[in-house]
């Protein structure tokens, strides 16, 4: 009964913390787990999260119906290694991050700039994401690759009938 009260507190106090970071968004957002969001970060409804990094620079958009594991990160700026200086200099290339509705995220993926992650996809666990996955793909690995995909028509029909976690 104790170890309910303290996880039901942290997720309170972690879900305080995430929802004052996106202070200009009506949607609010649940997490398990300590996360930053960036301020370029815009969340859908029904959004979970159990320890995100969001870094600073291009805008990252997050669907409906979400959930990540622990320790995710989204990265959305690079340094210039085609500037001025060697082996990078001050400036930064930025790219913008999307994921759409329903995407679940395995513990500790990365996903890196420029990347368009598709409604209804999964990434499994550990998996760096640097190229755009498709809706309903399964993905995983470093680099992540998509090797298989959800029965579409189950995720349609799960999805007209309106049955989110």
């Amino acid at each position: 009964m104790v170890g309910r009260i303290l996880r039901k507190l942290r997720h309170f106090i972690f879900s305080f913390l995430g929802n004052k970071m996106l202070k200009n968004q009506s949607n609010k957002v649940k997490c398990g787990g300590f996360c930053i969001f960036s301020p370029s970060t815009k969340v859908g409804k029904n959004c979970n999260f159990n320890g995100m990094k969001i870094r600073k620079g291009g805008s990252v958009t997050i669907g409906d119906n979400f959930h990540s594991g622990d320790g995710c990160e989204i990265i959305t700026q690079n340094h210039n290694f085609e500037g001025e200086m060697i082996p990078y200099d001050h400036t930064y290339v930025v790219k913008d991050v999307v994921i759409e509705d329903n995407v679940w995220l395995g513990n500790r993926v990365t996903i890196l700039p420029g990347v368009t992650i598709g409604e209804g996809a999964i990434i499994q666990a550990g998996s760096v994401v640097v190229t755009d996955i498709p809706a309903c793909g399964i993905a995983g690995g470093h680099p992540a690759k998509t090797f298989s995909s959800r029965n579409k028509l189950h995720y349609y029909k799960l999805k007209e009938e309106g049955r989110f976690n």
